[in-house]
């Protein structure tokens, strides 16, 4: 039996969002035995960046409420990745930084999150991958900042 060419008439918003789930999944099960879920690896990756961040910082960085933010950084203390203190420069604020366990912790993640992305991007061939990388690239730079975070515009 031969599969027959996809549709490329179909509604956009569906596509992209079961695509996501795809590598969502690949992921979560990349990451399972790394310790990190994707949200706790998302904040690693993004403080060993831009270190010490606010947790408000952080949550406007990666588009979560402050609820959830408090609870991956919670999850992420009590795993001895990051410390959580006091802002010098603003007292009613906390600064998040990682550990030595943290950034070991993000490593093996990064290599596990590293494949599974390799693994989803694998059915396009190297080329292909870089122009699909660059095509969302593009996308993301032609929506305004808030847009990019993952907020409503309007």
């Amino acid at each position: 039996m031969t599969r027959s060419a996809p549709p490329t008439d179909a509604p956009l918003g569906p596509l992209v969002k079961k695509v996501h789930l795809r590598l969502q999944r690949l992921a979560d099960d990349a990451l399972a035995p790394t310790g990190l879920d994707r949200r706790e690896y998302a904040v690693l990756r993004v403080l060993i960046a831009n270190e010490p961040l606010s947790q408000q910082a952080l949550a406007a960085l990666l588009g979560v409420d402050q609820t959830t933010m408090v609870a991956v950084i919670d999850s992420l203390e009590a795993k001895a990745a990051v410390t959580r203190r006091p802002d010098p420069a603003d007292r009613r604020r906390n600064a998040v930084q990682v550990t030595p366990e943290g950034h070991a912790a993000f490593r093996r993640a990064l290599a596990a999150y590293t494949a599974a992305e390799a693994d989803f991007l694998a059915p396009l061939g190297a080329a292909d991958a870089e122009r699909f990388r660059a095509a969302l690239h593009l996308l993301l730079d032609a929506a305004g900042p808030k847009d990019q975070a993952g907020k409503a515009t309007g």
